[in-house]
């Protein structure tokens, strides 16, 4: 049994948001054959309290609080001629931490989860280094620079330009880069050039999103078409804006008891403001995110920007609902026509009256759906390539 020491940019529990789910099934599934030390930012206190919830994977855990970036993270990085998401995750608790447990462990693996922990790799490491990208984060900034004007438009493209050579520095010293999609890995080993470049795809857990549990009954009358994720994140905060503005209002012409509900905690003001609009609910955080997709007609998915495999559509399709998702929440993921893929707003506004209009379809949509999640995406199928790379690189 070989030791792993295991860096995440966000404690890896409880699972409730996508990069923490995928940290928590990876560090379950090493933990299995291996003895894992944890090292974790956490950014809510809440998390802090619940980290004895890892106790059962971790040999040993160190959590450090981060603070939120603020005005002198981006003065720093300027001056150090650095990108700010690594400036914003650099801490030196976590560097102290990470020479302790090298020293004091026989550690034969370091697991980099997120790009922003490579910079906690020793200088020339004697260990395996495995660096989980999960996304390529320089095409993201990349993206924002086009939708950007002004100076924002010129700090998105030193952040992407910036991060594409450290990511392509991290690349060329790691024994395995993984992506969570096929496509991801692509596009990484096209723009940076990169070998030893896999995908490890997302799963969803089907026994916990399961329609045929029993869930608290939520209140209201009407379709609801629900979406759900991380409400201070800017992708979420962009597709249920241009949801509630461009797409909703032509369905409720159509159905007008329909309602628009955004589930999901830490609502910036911009989102919050939504709920002032007729046919909007948004919750903020809430107990058990399945309380709502058990009440769901449907599942929206509208994200004008994502990357990799968007778990809010797993959960949808294993909750048995039909997902109308745009091409940019489809893409990597195999559903083999299971769910509607809608771009522009008419197009996504007739998806989801056609569904609202034939309740047969839906379901049959939504069985579909669950039946392909249930084949293809189960943790243990999707997380089994990774040994095999583990073995291939000792």
């Amino acid at each position: 049994m070989g030791e792993i020491l295991f860096l995440a940019h966000r404690i890896p529990f409880p699972p409730d948001r996508g990069d923490k789910i995928r940290a928590y099934h990876l560090l379950r599934h090493l933990a299995r054959d291996h003895r894992v030390h944890l090292v974790a930012f956490a950014d809510d206190a809440a998390d802090l309290e619940q980290q004895d919830g890892l106790e059962p994977f971790t040999a040993s855990r160190t959590i450090v609080r981060r603070s939120p970036p603020t005005p002198w993270t981006g003065v720093r990085a300027l001056l150090q001629r650095r990108p700010v998401s690594l400036t914003a995750f650099d801490h030196p608790e976590v560097h102290r931490a990470v020479t302790a447990l090298l020293d004091r462990h026989p550690i034969d693996t370091i697991f980099l989860f997120s790009s922003q922990m490579a910079q906690y790799l020793p200088a020339c490491p004697a260990q395996r280094v495995v660096m989980d990208f999960v996304d390529m984060d320089s095409a993201k900034f990349a993206a924002y620079a086009e939708q950007a004007h002004g100076p924002m438009r010129w700090v998105h493209r030193r952040e992407a330009r910036l991060l594409l050579l450290h990511e392509q520095q991290v690349a060329e010293h790691a024994d395995v880069s993984l992506f969570v999609s096929d496509a991801e890995a692509a596009l990484f080993r096209a723009r940076a050039g990169a070998r030893r470049v896999h995908a490890v795809e997302n799963g969803i857990d089907t026994a916990f999103y399961d329609p045929a549990l029993r869930f608290d009954p939520v209140a209201g009358e009407g379709p609801l078409l629900v979406f759900t994720g991380q409400m201070d994140y800017r992708p979420n905060i962009e597709a249920v804006t241009w949801f509630a503005d461009a797409v909703l209002p032509r369905i409720r012409d159509v159905h007008p008891s329909a309602r628009f509900v955004i589930v999901g905690r830490a609502p910036v003001s911009a989102v919050q403001a939504l709920a002032e609009r007729a046919g909007i609910v948004v919750t903020g955080a809430v107990p058990d995110v399945r309380d709502w997709l058990a009440a769901a007609t449907l599942v929206v998915a509208p994200l004008r920007l994502a990357r990799g495999i968007q778990n809010k559509v797993l959960e949808g399709m294993a909750m048995a609902l039909p997902v109308v998702a745009s091409p940019a929440a489809a893409e990597g993921i195999d559903h083999a026509g299971t769910l509607c893929v809608a771009d522009d707003a008419p197009a996504f506004a007739d998806s989801v009256c056609d569904l609202l209009a034939t309740p047969a379809r839906a379901r049959a949509l939504g069985a579909a759906a669950r039946a392909r999640v249930v084949a293809r995406y189960g943790w243990d199928a999707r997380l089994a390539p990774l040994d095999a790379l583990l073995a291939a690189s000792a």
